[in-house]
């Protein structure tokens, strides 16, 4: 006799591969969250104007860049545990390097070459995290992808936090960007033990999506078993299809928005108040603080509207959001309206991103190489962002620069009914 989906229990070793994918995200987080919150730090240290902070940037976007193109190939090959295992520990080493080039050697080339690790590190460990996310999704016959995602931002708040101390007590790079890489890479790679090295590897993700009954008890997985009884493609036939898919690269553009929404406030927001609205490099760090904050809240509040309201209207009111919160950080005559704007914008930026990633991943037979694809995408937001937004403040100061942003925010609302669900195995909320 079936039990009802309210009683059916969660295996346990379900449970510690959901806790170590959380710890993923989180870790995560706080790698991104440590390094953003001391980029007047950095600047100061190195000498470098907001064009040069830009070029810095580029660096880390460059080779995040080369690293997502290439992650759905990685994750097919390797798994995604040993993409995350191995992607934390090179962000870790590229932390320490940041750190040191910055304070100790003063080199703008050392900090590059840091920032270049980081984002080969980065990219690769947050393509494989979304694969073994919407696993975890399937095993559990939910949506929790916003929630993972509210990991990676109560990571940043925590990062973000330590940053603003740090700074307020000029804690020199080299000491908190270090122990911060020491913190990260061991955390995920003794989380990495409890992942599923199998995800998103070929054929075995869709193997589990069919394997695992839906929470009615119904015969729902049996499309999946179709999907996973046909004859699957090797790893660059299934990137080059999903990149030949419609839904797959507006996904991408769509994502891409958001990401930069999202991707801005990080590069620049700290700068932005301290050099906009006159204040310390401290209440900088803490406007950020702010944001994130509110991205978490976001996330974590955004499921229930996620699955009340579906994909497409819950994305449209985030980049809403986005755009007003957006307008009125740049625009405000008061920093505490700055300040409110922050959490508005925060809030806005939310949901983009994991939605994206979840429906990129609808179907599990070929998650890997369409979460790759949107990721890539996604990607150029934060290839394009930093050097344009960058060369943009040279002549409007960074505070006006971001207004930029709301072209492409404007972008995802037109392109948010491309999230629509469409799934082989249904997820039922």
């Amino acid at each position: 006799m079936l039990r009802p989906p309210a009683v059916r229990a969660v295996p346990t070793e379900v449970r510690h591969w959901h806790l170590a994918v959380v710890a993923a995200y989180a870790a995560s987080g706080i790698a991104f969250s440590s390094w953003v919150s001391r980029v007047p730090a950095l600047a100061q240290d190195l000498v470098l104007t907001p064009g040069g902070v830009g070029l810095l940037l580029l660096c880390m976007t460059l080779a995040s860049f080369v690293s997502v193109s290439a992650s759905g190939l990685i994750v097919i090959r390797l798994g995604s545990a040993r993409t995350i295992q191995t992607g934390a520990a090179l962000v870790g080493a590229g932390l320490t390097l940041l750190g040191l080039g910055a304070s100790v050697l003063r080199s703008p080339v050392a900090a590059a070459i840091g920032f270049a690790v980081i984002g080969l590190g980065t990219a690769s460990w947050n393509t494989a995290s979304n694969v073994e996310g919407a696993a975890v999704e399937r095993a559990l016959r939910r949506f929790i992808m916003p929630r993972l995602h509210g990991s990676f931002s109560l990571g940043t708040v925590a990062g973000a936090v330590v940053g603003a101390w740090a700074a307020a007590a000029a804690v020199p790079l080299v000491w908190h960007l270090g122990a911060a890489g020491v913190v990260v890479a061991a955390t995920v790679v003794t989380a990495g033990f409890f992942l599923r090295a199998d995800a998103g590897r070929r054929p075995s993700a869709a193997h589990d999506a069919a394997s695992s009954p839906a929470a009615d008890g119904s015969p729902d997985g049996a499309p999946a078993e179709a999907a996973a009884s046909a004859p699957s493609p090797g790893g660059r036939a299934q990137v080059a299809a999903a990149w030949k898919d419609r839904r797959t690269v507006l996904l991408g553009v769509m994502v891409l928005g958001l990401a930069l929404a999202e991707g801005a406030a990080g590069d620049w927001v700290a700068l932005a108040l301290a050099d906009g609205y006159g204040v310390s490099h401290a209440v900088g760090a803490a406007g950020y603080s702010f944001f994130v904050a509110a991205m978490a809240a976001g996330r974590f509040l955004g499921t229930p509207v996620l699955n009340r309201h579906g994909r497409v209207l819950s994305l449209r009111a985030c980049a809403v959001l986005a755009i007003l919160g957006l307008a009125l950080f740049v625009l405000a005559p008061a920093l505490w309206l700055a300040f409110v704007g922050l959490v508005v914008w925060g809030l806005g930026a939310s949901l983009g991103f994991p939605v994206g990633m979840s429906a990129a991943a609808d179907d599990p037979v070929h998650a890997a190489a369409r979460v790759s694809v949107v990721s890539t995408i996604g990607y150029g937001a934060f290839l394009c962002g930093p050097p344009l937004l960058g060369f943009v403040a040279e002549f409007t100061g960074v505070r006006y620069s971001l207004l930029t942003v709301l072209v492409f925010v404007v972008l995802s609302l037109v392109l948010a009914g491309q999230a629509a669900q469409r799934t082989v195995a249904p997820i039922r909320p």
